[in-house]
C-alpha cells in the first residue's frame, strides 16, 4: 500500500483521530486501599443525584491504538509549546481556551497551529524517520534548509488558500 501524500488537512484528521483513541482508552486507576463490602444498592428515589452517572464509549481496536502510537511520535517534531497547542486544538479544546492557556491571541493559536500541522506533514512528504530513538531525535535537532523551505512554501500554500 502506498503512502498517502500528507496535506495539513489530512494530519489534522489523523491528530483527531489519535485523541480520540487515546480519551477512549481505560482510564487508570491508582491502586489503594479496598474494601470487600458489597455496594449499597439505593431505592431509586434515594439514588437521585447521589453519583454523577458517566457512559464511556468502547475501547479502541489495537489497529487504532498503534496508528495512535505512530501519530504521538510526529509531535517529537515540534517545539514544546506547539506540541501543546496542535494536541489540545487535536483534542477539541476550543480555540478561546487554548489562546487563554497559552497567553496568546486566536489568531496567533491558529498561525502557529497552521505552521505546525504545514511542518508534520512537509517532514512525513519528505520520508524523514519517525523520532523513536535517541539517535533519530539527536540528528533531527541539526533541521536541514530544506525542510524549512518545504514548511515555507506548504506554510504560504496554505495560507493563501490554495491547500484547504
Amino acid at each position: 500500500m502506498a503512502e498517502p501524500h500528507w496535506t495539513p488537512k489530512l494530519v489534522e484528521v489523523t491528530l483527531a483521530e489519535a485523541a480520540d483513541t487515546l480519551r477512549r482508552l481505560p482510564e487508570q486507576r491508582v491502586r489503594g486501599y479496598f474494601n470487600t463490602w458489597p455496594d449499597i444498592l439505593r431505592d431509586g428515589w434515594e439514588a437521585y443525584g447521589w453519583s454523577e452517572a458517566r457512559t464511556r464509549p468502547g475501547p479502541p481496536p489495537a489497529r487504532a491504538i498503534d496508528e495512535m502510537d505512530r501519530t504521538l511520535l510526529w509531535l517529537r517534531w515540534l517545539e514544546p509549546a506547539d506540541q501543546k497547542l496542535v494536541w489540545a486544538r487535536a483534542s477539541g479544546r476550543p480555540w478561546k481556551a487554548i489562546a487563554i492557556e497559552h497567553g496568546i491571541d486566536r489568531t496567533t493559536g491558529w498561525r502557529r497551529w497552521t505552521y505546525a500541522l504545514v511542518t508534520i506533514a512537509a517532514r512525513l512528504n519528505s520520508k524523514a524517520p519517525p523520532p523513536n530513538d535517541k539517535t533519530t531525535q539527536a540528528k533531527s535537532k541539526e533541521t536541514p534548509a530544506r525542510y524549512n523551505d518545504v514548511a515555507a512554501t506548504l506554510l504560504y500554500a496554505t495560507l493563501s488558500g490554495s491547500m484547504w
